[in-house]
């Protein structure tokens, strides 16, 4: 009998663990976060005040490729959890983590700390490479 092979009753239970808590929690296991870099947040000035306000530390906030960016060519975009622009990953930084994202390589970010100096909010984060 071949190793991997489930038992009928690794079977059922798998099949009950999916329908119960969906397949992300047989996943998370197998991912692993692997931190590259940390930044902070360029363009916070140019977004709405409220989603910068509503970034506190340890927030998990996506990474994303910004295409026809007129400005930058490997720009990378920063978006809350709800998908709303924070700003970008400073263009000094961006080369390596745009070039990876372009070669499918998932990047994720997480708020590190938040200085308010009046209007103006510098957050500094932490950028990961997603591997499974």
């Amino acid at each position: 009998m071949n190793e991997l092979a489930l038992t009928e009753q690794q079977r059922n239970e798998l099949v009950t663990t999916i329908q119960q808590n969906g397949i992300t929690d047989l996943i998370k296991p197998l991912v692993k976060e692997i931190f590259l870099f940390d930044t902070f947040i360029a363009g916070t000035s140019y977004v709405d005040k409220a989603i910068v306000d509503s970034l506190s530390p340890d927030d998990k906030l996506i990474l994303r490729r910004e295409e026809n960016n007129k400005f930058d060519d490997k720009a990378v975009l920063v978006l809350n959890a709800d998908q709303f622009k924070v700003g970008y990953i400073p263009e000094k930084d961006n080369a390596v983590f745009s070039r990876l994202m372009d070669a499918g390589k998932l990047l994720t970010a997480k708020v590190k700390k938040i200085d308010k100096k009046g209007d103006f909010s510098k957050i500094e984060i932490g950028i990961y490479l997603t591997d499974f």
